[in-house]
């Protein structure tokens, strides 16, 4: 017979929660009608809400900073789009607010990242407010972003620059032969390109065709958009970019753009004042004088009845001056929540690095996902039991291919006890793609960046340098492939036999990964594998992604999978998991019959064991689109 008290106290553990959340509901919705009274005391029309976007907009909020971090001058963290679709959340549901006034200085963000933007500006239009974008930049990324709004304004200096798409690739091998350096590349087929820049003289027919449909797909969603955007043609749009770029004027005169205007005189123009108009006109009158043309009284006499312009102007705050102001709405809470894990830069084994400050340098600046955290908050996630759902949040073109494994291992786990969204933001793609197979469901941005299913390896040698410089090496070696990592000679031919090994069985891991997780035959893969890197509405077609959006569509996926209510009487709550400590944390056992079943996938061969440590990546090559 068991023993009831088990049963018992986890009973009263849940009576005790509910309770808690009661009280906690009860003391959110009085802060909720306290708020509200108080800023309807003092709010008052807001026309416009001024929000500047500028710098790289990551997905999610930093990482509290160390107490270290917060002694040091560093400059505050940028602005994510979770604190921006935040504050845009609070402005679509206060009704005293008429819209949002975009002012961009100067984005550096991914493709995915502005359609992301975009799809915020979208959202915020669907809640009835205005939408206003004023820009000094028309290039392709903030011409792009800017097309979502009602209203495009630009300085009268500013010039579109919108002139298409080009990526470039440079190629180190010649030069490297040169220095006595040769880089030997082995890689499952020509289009998984990564090492072909340090491997090779030129471009591979493969590496052309793929760049090609990538740029191809890209510039036909470009194109598109700003058409529906703009109410044009996509010819007429591409013949407007074929002929760009275009001055100020033209640009309005195009229909490219909605008002020429400086900054200061964005209140009159959102008030319906042609502010740059009103000045040239006035110009030209002084013009009149100097050339002795005579204005009679009755036109030089103001009209004492005519309102004052000023008195015209719209109300434009900025959002610490408006957070005040706002009213929320009131909305049950959900007591079981989201989670949020975030994987973002290369994929490596150990603990993730990330710099409290983006640097000017290439790779001290850029942060690495590593296996040991990765793994400890998943399996953190996994045990906690009131978290109904976790959307994994993959930003990566790669890397390590153990790491990746160990990584993909724990979503399959999670998977089996409750739904995972991953969300790809600008690459989720080869090591990125690889830890996102087993997801519930699998979300994208039309232009993120993903597929790239391939290994590949880079191993250099550098013995004519050393030669060349008169350096002598001498080296002793146990064990017949002790050098195989070594860049002291190139490889035998005994040795790319077996680093080719290594390769394809671990290519054969990665399509078996993907068959089991997407529910594909394993037989058919190859068409849409060997390392073809696709943008996510290609990805869609070949169902290596199942929908699009954006992270607000990724946790309302979430939560339509884990039952949890979506109308607007409630509200979602969101935990984003961080990294606090580098204590290890052990899997927790499957329940019996899973156990049985993976006992199963052993014997009969289907849980192909780990990688053994070779440095194997799974990195597609890096393409900027602007």
């Amino acid at each position: 017979m068991s023993d009831p008290q088990p049963d018992f106290f986890t009973d009263l553990q849940r009576e005790l929660s509910d309770v808690w959340q009661s009280i906690g509901d009860g003391w959110h919705e009085t802060a909720v009608a306290l708020r509200n009274g108080l800023r309807n005391m003092r709010s008052g029309k807001v026309d416009y809400v001024v929000i500047p976007l500028e710098g790289p907009l990551p997905e999610r909020d930093a990482p509290p900073r160390t107490f270290i971090e917060r002694q040091l001058p560093l400059p505050p963290p940028p602005l994510s789009l979770q604190t921006l679709n935040h504050q845009l959340k609070l402005i679509a549901d206060d009704d005293n607010v008429g819209g949002v006034l975009f002012v961009f200085r100067g984005l550096s963000a991914g493709l995915a990242t502005i359609q992301n933007v975009r799809r915020s500006i979208a959202r915020l239009k669907e809640a009835g407010k205005a939408t206003a974008v004023y820009t000094p930049y028309l290039d392709t990324a903030h011409y792009y972003a800017a097309c979502a709004a009602d209203k495009i304004i630009i300085p009268p200096s500013a010039q579109f620059d919108v002139l298409g798409l080009r990526t470039e690739v440079t190629f180190f091998k010649d030069a490297l032969d040169k220095l006595g350096i040769q880089a030997e590349a082995i890689q499952i087929s020509p289009y998984k390109s990564g090492p072909d820049p340090f491997s090779k003289s030129e471009m591979t027919a493969e590496h052309r065709e793929q760049l090609t449909w990538l740029l191809d797909d890209w510039f036909d969603m470009l194109t598109a958009s700003i058409a529906e955007s703009r109410g044009k043609t996509q010819e007429e749009v591409k013949q407007l970019i074929n002929n760009a770029p275009h001055f100020a004027p033209a640009t309005l005169d195009a229909g490219l753009v909605d008002h020429i205007a400086y900054e200061d005189q964005l209140a009159e123009v959102l008030s319906g004042q042609p502010a740059v108009e009103s000045e040239q006109s006035a110009i030209n009158d002084e013009l009149s004088e100097v050339n002795g043309e005579q204005t009679s009284a009755d036109e030089t006499q103001p009209d004492s009845q005519a309102p004052d312009p000023r008195s015209q102007t719209v109300t434009l705050l900025n959002w610490d001056e408006t957070e005040p102001l706002l009213r929320e709405k009131r909305r049950k809470r959900t007591k079981k929540f989201i989670g949020v894990i975030s994987l973002e830069g290369a994929i490596m084994m150990g603990s993730s690095r990330q710099s409290p400050i983006d640097l000017p340098i290439p790779i001290a600046g850029e942060g690495s996902a590593g296996e040991q955290t990765l793994v400890r908050l998943l399996r953190k996630a996994e045990a906690i039991d009131d978290m109904a759902a976790l959307v994994f949040h993959v930003d990566t073109g790669g890397g390590s291919a153990l790491a990746s494994d160990l990584i993909g291992r724990q979503i399959e786990r999670i998977v089996k006890k409750k739904p995972v969204v991953v969300y790809m933001g600008n690459a989720a793609a080869s090591g990125g793609y690889y830890v996102s197979a087993f997801a519930s469901h699998i979300m994208s941005q039309t232009g993120t960046l993903t597929g790239s299913i391939g290994v590949w390896m880079l191993r250099p040698s550098t013995r004519d340098l050393y030669e060349k410089l008169s350096v002598n090496r001498v080296s002793l070696k146990w064990g017949e492939n002790a050098d195989l990592y070594s860049d002291s000679a190139p490889l035998t031919a005994e040795q790319r036999q077996v680093l080719w090994d290594g390769i394809t069985e671990s290519y054969t891991q990665f399509k078996q990964i993907v068959s089991r997780g997407r529910d594909l035959p394993y037989d058919e893969l190859d068409a849409i594998c060997e390392g073809r890197v696709w943008l996510g509405r290609q990805a869609a077609t070949h169902k290596l992604v199942d929908s699009h959006g954006d992270f607000v569509d990724a946790i309302r996926k979430a939560a339509e999978l884990a039952n949890l209510p979506l109308d607007n009487d409630h509200e979602i709550a969101v935990a984003n998991f961080h990294a606090k400590s580098d204590k290890h944390t052990l899997p927790q056992p499957f329940e019996p019959n899973e156990a049985i079943k993976e006992m199963g996938r052993w014997l009969f061969g289907e849980q192909l064991r780990a990688l053994s440590g070779q440095p194997l990546y799974m990195l597609p090559y890096h393409i900027r689109f602007w």
